[in-house]
């Protein structure tokens, strides 16, 4: 059985990776729509698009990690040791994209911009990837031992689902970073790029609608808690509704809410692989009886109100300095002495 504070600490941690899902999940979009840009100048207005926010987008990662060792330590012990080789790949190619963005304008021949922005895109696409197939093998679930250490190997973790998750993942982070582009040009390129969504939506359509009978033909376990409580039926509702209403907004040209239905979407998403998931974090498909949930996989009691007093003081300063931060950029980008 499980307690208010164990299903409080799953909701925060959730929270935390939802909202870096939204945040960095358009900076990885603009890093794959990047190649599109007709020249230099082009490129240089989509980089300063978010130029001022993708470093701090990732404070919401770094955070919503720390929140997951803090109140689940099993669980983050069991991710970061299977998972490894992907969490290294990961992390270096969030280390490779940042150092992309920072030295493609050190020198001003074309070639050396061209590699860097190259190495960029590819940077974007493989993190979105492996978030997404991350997503997916959890969702899918994992092998686990009695004692909760992952048993399957590497070669497991890249299935089929896991892979059709992490193509979908990238589909998503391309429409959602379309639309912020769709914000914040404007002009031929504002133009260009509102063709973009919708060839944006059409891919993430279809590899949504094929990851949905993928999930209703495999993975069933994830539909148990909705099939329970048909109430949580809404949160599906809501999430074909954002999707369906993005191009209305597009057409009407209103962009924010276009770019706000990008978000509750993502928001819907998540939230239906956490309703799928609960009460388990780490969910073992060998023997369900293996699985760690929050309550196994928990610290005590007293950690967990600890770290909730802690979550009280910090994320306002985080969700604040956000807000700040996207209200001071929030107008269309142009080129200065101190752009990229």
């Amino acid at each position: 059985m499980y307690s208010e504070l164990q299903v409080v600490w799953f909701v925060l941690v959730g929270i935390l990776f939802g909202g870096y899902a939204i945040l960095d999940g358009f900076d990885f979009g603009v890093g794959m729509l990047l190649l599109l840009a007709r020249d230099d100048g082009e490129r240089r207005l989509l980089l300063n698009s978010i130029g001022p926010v993708w470093d701090g987008n990732e404070v919401w990662l770094i955070t919503g990690g720390g929140a997951l060792f803090a109140a689940f330590p099993n669980a983050y012990a069991t991710l970061f040791s299977g998972f490894y080789l992907i969490f290294m790949a990961l992390l270096a190619a969030l280390i490779f994209r940042g150092v992309s963005i920072e030295f493609r304008s050190k020198e001003p021949m074309g070639w050396w911009r061209s590699l860097w922005d190259i190495n960029f895109f590819i940077g974007s696409v493989l993190i979105a990837f492996l978030l997404g197939a991350f997503a997916g093998n959890l969702a899918y679930g994992v092998a686990l031992d009695a004692h909760g250490n992952y048993i399957g190997g590497f070669w497991a973790l890249l299935n089929p689902y896991a892979l059709l998750v992490g193509l979908t993942a990238v589909a998503l982070f391309l429409m959602h970073g379309s639309i912020y582009l769709v914000m914040k040009t404007e002009g031929a390129l504002h133009d260009r790029v509102r063709g973009w969504v919708n060839n944006a939506i059409i891919f993430f359509i279809m590899c949504s609608a094929t990851t949905t009978m993928a999930t209703l033909l495999y993975d069933r376990h994830l539909t148990v808690e909705i099939r329970k409580h048909p109430i949580f039926f809404v949160v599906a509702l809501v999430n074909m509704l954002a999707i369906a209403n993005i191009p209305r907004e597009i057409f009407h040209k209103r962009d924010f809410r276009a770019f706000l239905s990008s978000c509750v979407s993502i928001i819907a998403l998540l939230s239906l692989l956490a309703i799928g998931l609960f009460p388990n974090i780490v969910y073992a498909r060998n023997n369900p009886a293996n699985s760690l949930t929050i309550s196994n996989a928990s610290s005590s009691s007293y950690t967990l109100k600890i770290m909730l007093i802690i979550a009280f003081i910090g994320m306002p300063i985080v969700i604040t300095y956000t807000t700040y931060v996207y209200w001071v950029f929030r107008h269309k980008t142009h080129l200065g002495d101190h752009s990229y």
